[in-house]
């Protein structure tokens, strides 16, 4: 088994529940790790015999796009295209911020974080 990491993506969506987060949208930043095997790629050296970070992004970047209310909704949203879309993926742990929330204080970031296992 080994970890693949996608750390500190940046992205601005329209996430929230107020009618002006939807409309101004923010910033976030998303975090990704993914357990798998990668003993066969380690010995083939080829793409197709790992999880492809290019990938891990792009659903990442496409799933950010699609305004929610809430972020937990979005990091689902990443975990099951994960799974759906790339057998080789264990098991996944997703981070979703949001920077400089505005809940009537100086905070630097909301973050939630959602994990999720492939079913037998």
């Amino acid at each position: 088994m080994g970890i693949i990491k996608v750390e500190n993506i940046r992205v601005f969506a329209y996430h929230g529940c107020l009618k002006e987060e939807t409309k101004i949208g923010s910033d976030y930043r998303v975090d990704l790790e993914v357990k798998a095997d990668l003993q066969t790629s380690a010995v083939t050296d080829k793409l197709s015999d790992t999880v492809n970070y290019v990938f891990l992004n792009r659903v990442i970047k496409e799933e950010m796009d699609i305004a929610s209310h809430l972020l937990e909704t979005v990091a689902k949203r990443i975990l099951n295209r994960i799974f759906n879309e790339d057998k080789l993926v264990k098991k996944a742990t997703v981070w979703v911020s949001k920077l400089n929330p505005p809940i009537g204080g100086d905070v630097e970031s909301v973050t939630i974080k959602m994990s999720d296992k492939r079913k037998s």
